[in-house]
């Protein structure tokens, strides 16, 4: 082979391979265009929750997917008060039998992985309206026969503090209980199942 061939061959190899690494690097902006925002991914991905500082019966609001999300802290009396048979009868689905309404691994009747603490998306079954948070027993405005849980202030709908809804009210089904997992004792990650997490 000649030396102007051994030279015009290397200056097509080295045209070539500047020319490649020219089309990735100008190819990166819109490649990288196609991955999810940052506004995106906070959006749409897991959310991380302290639990540790939540008193018995306070409860937190967190915004996962641009929803808000309810973490409550049920005290004893809570838990009485879902356990007996008197408020089991005022409920549409108190077992929790629409499927559809929690991830397959909560446990009825206190829908929530450990009974103490509360997650659900905080929207209405009914319309969407953010129903309001009302621990106390008998207010004039609810009436004699409440004993605590969400009062929806749009239509009216009333659930208790499993987020289970009452008969003869607007809302069709109990409040959503998002996918959620435990990190530790002190946090829980929302957007995520426990099977998720392990696979």
């Amino acid at each position: 082979m000649s030396e102007i061939n051994k030279k015009r061959r290397n200056l097509v190899i080295g045209t070539a391979v500047i020319g490649a690494g020219g089309l990735i690097v100008a190819s990166y902006p819109f490649l990288d265009s196609l991955n999810p925002s940052a506004r995106a991914l906070a959006r749409g991905g897991p959310v991380q929750i302290d639990i540790s500082k939540i008193q018995p019966g306070q409860q937190i609001t967190v915004a996962w997917r641009e929803k808000p999300i309810w973490v409550l802290r049920r005290t004893p009396e809570m838990m009485r008060v879902l356990d007996s048979e008197e408020m089991r009868k005022k409920l549409r689905d108190p077992d929790s039998r629409v499927e559809t309404q929690q991830p397959e691994y909560i446990p009825a009747p206190y829908r929530s992985i450990k009974d103490e603490y509360f997650v659900a998306i905080g929207l209405c079954t009914h319309l969407g309206c953010i129903p309001t948070f009302r621990p106390d027993i008998a207010p004039a405005d609810l009436g004699e026969s409440w004993q605590g849980g969400y009062f929806c202030p749009c239509h009216g709908s009333r659930y208790d503090f499993a987020g289970r809804v009452f008969k003869r009210v607007p809302a069709p089904t109990n409040l959503v209980i998002p996918p959620y997992h435990y990190i530790g004792e002190s946090t829980i990650e929302v957007g995520v199942s426990p099977s998720d997490k392990t696979a």
